[in-house]
């Protein structure tokens, strides 16, 4: 008798109990769950989210991927303005062999200049020391000359010196150049945007 009670008492709790996405009426002081009967015993069954749990990485490692963060946010930022720079320097020097007259070179640079600075000024102003850096060794990689020797060509060699001198007090250097075995973490990243970039392509 004490047995088939035990098992009328569990299956009315079967009953009562709600099953697996059953609603259950509105309370206050409850919240409807899934369960598991096993045996004479209730078990509440809630299937927890996965989360993925690392260790928290050495000095030496965390110091290196913050340099490579780094790199990398500086040559997405800055590798668009390279491959301006060298469009538009195919463009100046395909139109300057078509004037003849000094006067009149020196004016298509100056009127050219006006239109790079309305079009770029702000943006490139806005560049940390680092990026510029980044940007030099950039547009080396895509015109095949440093930035001292374009400003010079285009410019001046005094224009060029001074620059140069301005870019050495924050810790440039406009000869700067692109090295594929002392940049190759620069050409990767480049890769990278050309990849996923199209445009670039």
């Amino acid at each position: 008798m004490h047995r088939l009670a035990q098992i009328l008492s569990l299956v009315m709790l079967g009953f009562l109990m709600p099953r697996p996405g059953q609603a259950q009426q509105k309370s206050h002081d409850t919240i409807p769950v899934k369960f598991v009967l096993a045996g004479a015993d209730t078990i509440p069954s809630i299937t927890l989210s996965i989360y993925e749990v690392y260790g928290k990485l050495p000095r030496k490692f965390r110091k290196k991927r913050e340099r490579w963060t780094r790199l990398r946010n500086a040559v997405y930022v800055t590798y668009p303005y390279a491959v301006a720079a060298s469009r538009v320097l195919k463009d100046v020097n395909a139109e300057l062999n078509q004037i003849p007259t000094k006067k009149a070179r020196k004016a298509y640079l100056d009127t050219k200049e006006k239109e790079l600075r309305a079009a770029f000024g702000d943006k490139l102003e806005r560049l940390s020391v680092y990026q510029g850096k980044v940007l030099m060794k950039l547009i080396h990689r895509e015109t095949g000359e440093n930035c001292y020797e374009i400003i010079k060509e285009l410019k001046g060699g005094f224009n060029a010196r001074v620059f140069q001198t301005v870019a050495f007090f924050f810790g440039g250097n406009l000869k700067s150049e692109f090295n594929a075995e002392d940049d190759k973490d620069i050409e990767m990243i480049v890769q990278e945007i050309r990849l996923y970039n199209h445009f670039y392509n």
